[in-house]
Order: structure tokens, then sequence, then C-alpha cells
């Protein structure tokens, strides 16, 4: 559209044009978003591979705006305007307390849904005949810890092996609250998969059979695939034996 603001200069520091000095406000007018959707949101401009003083990758200079795609507009495209229609339709009068928003990118369909909805609207996606996502392909962490008030995002890739189609569900929780209910009474092998997300994450998944450690030893203090975890410095243990942390083990250059 010509009514678009011109594109910023480039910062020297950063590949990508952008410094952490730059606001969200002036990344979003600087980046018009090319679809015509909300204006991209920024959550993070990280620096170095890891953003940590303890980054052994090799790119410790290296500066990337860590950005989002804002809410997607009527028409979404291809078969994405029926899913939403039918869930709003089963939702009824809740359907507009129970999604946050719809996003369309890279042609993918993600729905982000208030964790109080996320059973009905599980629910309804494995039972409507329209629907019929059968298979859950479990739930991923991630950790904003940017996004003020909603650090923790559940992400749940969805299949129906019915209609062949592919969707995301996505809740997100904030660190001081990070509760949100278990769907395993929905999709039975989610079990492991929670257990794992709460193993890495903190995420707690209410009504969980049991909720327990997966990978790391029961007694390990924090959840070490957040943001604000240390990364390296930390001996691995193993039948008795020490093996040393990886930052004592290479130098990296």
């Amino acid at each position: 559209m010509s009514d678009k603001p011109a594109k910023k200069p480039a910062s020297k520091k950063s590949p990508v044009g952008y410094t952490p000095e730059q606001t969200n406000q002036d990344i979003a007018s600087a980046v018009p978003d090319p679809e015509g959707r909300a204006p991209i949101t920024l959550i993070n401009v990280r620096e170095g591979m890891f953003s940590g003083a303890n980054d052994t990758s090799g790119f410790g200079g290296l500066v990337k705006a860590v950005q989002m795609p804002g809410s997607s507009e009527r028409p979404y495209g291809e078969w994405f305007d029926g899913v939403v229609d039918m869930l709003e339709e089963l939702l009824g009068e809740d359907a507009e307390e129970a999604f946050e928003y719809v996003v369309v990118d890279r042609g993918e369909l993600t729905i982000y849904v208030q964790r109080d909805h996320l059973l009905t609207v599980m629910t309804h996606l494995r039972d409507d005949q329209d629907l019929r996502f059968e298979f859950c392909l479990g739930v991923s962490g991630v950790h904003y810890p940017d996004d003020l008030g909603r650090e923790l995002h559940a992400v749940y890739p969805m299949h129906s092996i019915t209609h062949n189609r592919h969707i995301r569900i996505e809740v997100a929780v904030s660190e001081d609250d990070p509760h949100l209910p278990s769907i395993t009474s929905v999709y039975p092998a989610n079990n492991w998969h929670e257990r794992e997300t709460w193993d890495f994450f903190g995420m707690i998944f209410d009504g969980h059979p049991s909720l327990a450690r997966i990978e790391m030893p029961d007694d390990w203090v924090g959840h070490p695939q957040r943001k604000d975890y240390p990364l390296g410095g930390i001996p691995v243990e193993y039948k008795g034996a020490t093996i040393p942390s990886p930052d004592t083990r290479r130098q990296y250059r």
C-alpha cells in the first residue's frame, strides 16, 4: 500500500535493522506487516545466540528482534474460516471470551485460547464431526520473559485424521500463576508431554493424574528450559561419575 511508512535506516549494530533502545512502537511502524495484519509485536531484542553472558555458541555479537505476528483479519483463507466458525458456533456466547485472537501465519492457523476454556475447546475439536481433530501431538512450552503477564505459552499441535488438517492451539499464562487445565481427560496421550512441559518450564497442569518430573531428577531445583535459567556451568552427574560443565570443556572463540 502506498501509505505505508518508510522503513527506518538499518542500524550498523544489528543485521535486522533494530537496536535494543528502539521501542515496540518504533519497530512496528518501521516494518509494516506486508500481509495487512495488525502490527508485528516485539517480544524481545536478543543479543547473542542465547541472550546471556554464558553464550558459548560463538554468535555473541548477534542482535535479532524476536517478533510475533499480530491478530489476523478475516477472511483467513482456505478452510481456516470454517474451523473458527464451527468452534464459535459450538462455544456460543462464550466464544468471545474463549478466544484471545486468531493468527494465520506462513500458511498455518493458530488459535489463542483462554485457559479457562481450554478443555471445552479441546473437547469440541475432538468430538464434532466437522472438526474431528482426533490427535493431539502433545504440548510444548515456550518462555517469553518480556511478554509480561503472559510469559509462559503452552502450544498444542492438533491433527485431524478424518479431514487431513493441522492447526495449533496456544494458551498463555503468567509466571506468577502458571496454572492451566490438564487435557489428559480428552487426549490421554498428553500425559507424558504435560509432565515434560512441567519439568522444563514449570507450567502446572491442574487435574493431571501424576504431575511429576520426567527428565530431571525429582529433587532438581528450577525449570531448565526457561530463558532465565543459566546456560552451562552445571556439572553433570551420572551414576557417581561427574562430567565437567560445558563451559569448562571447550573454548569458544
